[in-house]
Order: structure tokens, then sequence, then C-alpha cells
């Protein structure tokens, strides 16, 4: 395997490995919080998964965003690219159905696609990418600078890495989580694309009737 391949390889394994610990911790508590409950006796917590935390970005207008845009509303927040061939646009396309078979409940989930790829996803960039007739209305598109967008994808845990191609331009390489945060702005459950619009809407309707 190329050096290059098993770079990329072992990072990906590493955010792999994070989020796993910290999903296994968030099951744990929600486990042990059933269990004790039931049985009278005092919940034992560890607090939920790491995932999330301060960013400091701008939106497809230009105007500043940080993490006080995850107040007040279910949102979904995935990470990518305008020029990803694949798992951005079936993601965006995956959670339009899922708004579309909650019905009403729709209407209170919010999208956040945060980039990865700040030297071509500029405001306008995104701008256009986001109007592709397929793709949910009023999604908000974030980008920032390297550093910017660095320290959000480190507080959701994401890997990514850039990836040159063999006759000139790149491609980026990263995790393919998106994560339901309740409105208090903290993580709820992770979610995949592959999981299909139906299983989407029924789990994020779920978490929303819990109410965290």
């Amino acid at each position: 395997m190329p050096r290059k391949s098993i770079i990329i390889f072992a990072a990906a394994c590493l955010g792999l490995a994070v989020l796993i610990g910290g999903l296994t911790l968030w099951r744990y508590q929600a486990r042990t919080d059933t269990a004790s409950a039931g049985a009278g006796q005092p919940v034992v917590s560890f607090g939920r998964a790491d995932i999330g935390g301060p960013f400091q970005l701008v939106d497809q207008t230009g105007h500043p965003v940080d993490q006080s845009i995850l107040q007040g509303r279910w949102t979904a927040v995935f990470f990518g690219f305008t020029h990803c061939p694949d798992f951005c646009p079936s993601t965006l396309q995956a959670l339009e159905a899922a708004q579309a078979r909650m019905g009403e409940r729709g209407d209170d989930l919010q999208i956040v696609f945060i980039s990865i790829d700040p030297e071509r996803d500029t405001p306008d960039a995104m701008a256009d990418y986001l109007q592709t007739a397929s793709f949910p209305e009023g999604v908000v598109g974030l980008t920032g600078t390297p550093d910017q967008i660095r320290q959000a994808a480190q507080a959701y845990r994401v890997v990514y890495t850039r990836r040159d191609l063999e006759g000139g331009g790149y491609t980026m390489d990263h995790s393919t989580n998106i994560y339901l945060m309740n409105p208090a702005g903290e993580f709820a459950i992770p979610l995949s694309a592959s999981l299909g619009p139906e299983r989407l809407a029924n789990l994020i309707t779920s978490r929303m009737d819990q109410g965290n």
C-alpha cells in the first residue's frame, strides 16, 4: 500500500476510534440510566459523548456564524465539500427526503453543511452549490479559513485530508457522519445517509419526541 494511502487510512481509523469511544460512552449512559430508573436505584451517568463545541465560520452569504446557530432548533450537522462526487450530494438528498417524510416536523429540523475545503468553497461557491434542486431548502452552508475549519472539525471529531489526483487537481477524504444536535446545541445521536430517508425520519422524530 502506498505511504500516502497508509497515512489516510490511519487517520480515518483514528477518527473512527475516537467517535466509537464517545458513542460507546453515550450508549453506556443510556443503558445505565434506563436500568437504574427501572430498578429504583440512583442513576449513574458519565455525561454525553464529547461531540460538538465552539466554532467561528461564515455562512453562504458571508455573515459570521458561531455555535449559537444550533440553539433553539434540532440540527443535522455534517462535513463535506462542494466538489464531493458522492457522499455529500447523497447525504443532502437523503436529508431532503427525510424531511419530506417528517411532515410538519420537518420544519423543525435545521441542516448545517460545513466545508472541509476552504480553498475552493468560498461563500459564493457554497451558495451556488446549495441551490441544487434536489437539495433541501434552507440549508446553512458554512466555510472559513483553514484554521477555523480545523477547529470546527476537531470539535466534531471529524477526520479529513487532501488527496492529490493523478493528472492534476485534488479531492478531499473525510468522515461521513451526520450529527443530530438538540436545541441546546448538544450532541443527541449519530446518523448516516445509508439508513435511508424513512429510517432517518423515524430516528429524528423519535429523538424530537424524547426532547433531548
